[in-house]
């Protein structure tokens, strides 16, 4: 599937209604989703005929894209259980067999590398301090090939564009500069070792 083609795919996706503030829930926009999973793939091969989950899933973009472009397996993770019936309802629209589970990424109870890939666009914890990081930390115990995670910075050129979503926001739509990051994790000796890359998206 070409870049434009994802795109104009995810483009289509309903978003959030009623975003909630303290879940710092944001809509992952097509542009930067379809870039996120088209990198994994084309670059790493991280994408098609693996097994991939979404934390943090939200309304289903990375998701969506991951089986769009040829997962075998996409669990879509999410503790807001109106953000998954609009996974779900995204899913459905595009025929696509995604899996979803409403749960605290902290609380989720899986064991040893489940997954080959993750994807996510956490919380940048300005509500939460440090709940990117959370995300991350599990991330890095489940994933078996690589963690894809977008974290806010303010020197970077990527932008991420974030809609006028809730009452304190005082314009229609303000770009947050953020790193795509991939981590590898990598067991020596029984311990694991964690590399992270940030990968140019444009």
């Amino acid at each position: 599937m070409k870049l434009k083609q994802l795109e104009c795919l995810l483009g289509h996706l309903q978003q959030f209604s009623n975003p909630k503030v303290e879940l710092e829930q944001y809509p992952t926009g097509p542009h930067i989703a379809s870039r996120l999973l088209y990198t994994a793939e084309n670059s790493f091969d991280d994408i098609s005929n693996k097994v991939v989950a979404d934390f943090g899933c939200g309304c289903g973009t990375l998701g969506a894209a991951a089986a769009l472009l040829g997962a075998e397996q996409v669990i879509g993770i999410d503790i807001d259980s109106q953000s998954l019936g609009i996974a779900s309802m995204n899913a459905e629209n595009l025929e696509l067999d995604i899996d979803f589970v409403q749960c605290d990424i902290s609380n989720l109870g899986w064991r040893g590398q489940i997954v080959d890939t993750v994807v996510m666009n956490p919380p940048f914890g300005t509500r939460k301090k440090g709940a990117d990081i959370d995300f991350l930390f599990v991330a890095l115990k489940v994933a078996s090939e690589a963690v894809y995670s977008l974290h806010k910075t303010s020197t970077r050129d990527l932008r991420f564009d974030v809609p006028q979503l809730y009452k304190f926001h005082k314009k229609k739509e303000v770009d947050i500069a953020v790193d795509l990051w991939r981590f590898v994790p990598k067991r020596s000796r029984g311990e694991n070792i964690n590399v992270g890359v940030r990968c140019p998206l444009d």
